[in-house]
């Protein structure tokens, strides 16, 4: 689907349209002091386990990597750098963020015309007929399969992500 006039133009909207992959555009209310994910599924009343949040990380040995988890959970460090290649994994600097993807914090999408970084996204994202992820802007999410998205960002399924304790 391409993008409406309500709806922002971004690198990852294009990039779909580019690739042909159907995808519906959702929104929420942004709230500079809240971006978290879980902000974002209250406002679209949807539940933490569809609405996925995307981290921008450095692994020791592959560089940088993002990951895709629900909003309900926290990564699982341990397994990212198990399923990534890598001994250790950390979050990169905020300041960084923009510099790596052209995206800012809150908007972020594994979604790129340009650099492509290894993407993993957590699988139970397939338990859902569709699951949201940033569409690469504050306040607008793809609302979409997961394996159609994963296509679009020739991502991974693994188990990255734990329960929030």
């Amino acid at each position: 689907m391409a993008v409406t006039a309500k709806d922002e133009v971004t690198k990852a909207t294009k990039r779909m349209d580019e690739l042909h992959i159907p995808y519906e555009l959702i929104h929420y209310a942004i709230d500079t002091g809240d971006l978290s994910g879980e902000h974002a599924a209250d406002d679209m009343e949807l539940p933490y386990d569809v609405v996925y949040k995307t981290l921008v990380l450095r692994g020791n040995n592959t560089g940088v990597i993002e990951a895709c988890i629900p909003s309900g959970c926290e990564l699982d460090i341990e397994a990212l750098a198990r399923v990534s290649g890598n001994d250790k994994v950390a979050m990169v600097n905020q300041k960084e963020l923009f510099l790596l993807t052209g995206y800012v914090m809150g908007g972020c999408s594994p979604i790129k015309s340009g650099k492509l970084y290894p993407v993993y996204i957590h699988s139970d994202a397939l338990n859902h007929e569709k699951f949201a992820v940033n569409a690469g802007a504050r306040g607008q999410m793809f609302y979409m399969p997961a394996q159609e998205f994963a296509k679009a960002a020739k991502a991974q399924f693994a188990d990255i992500a734990k329960k929030k304790r």
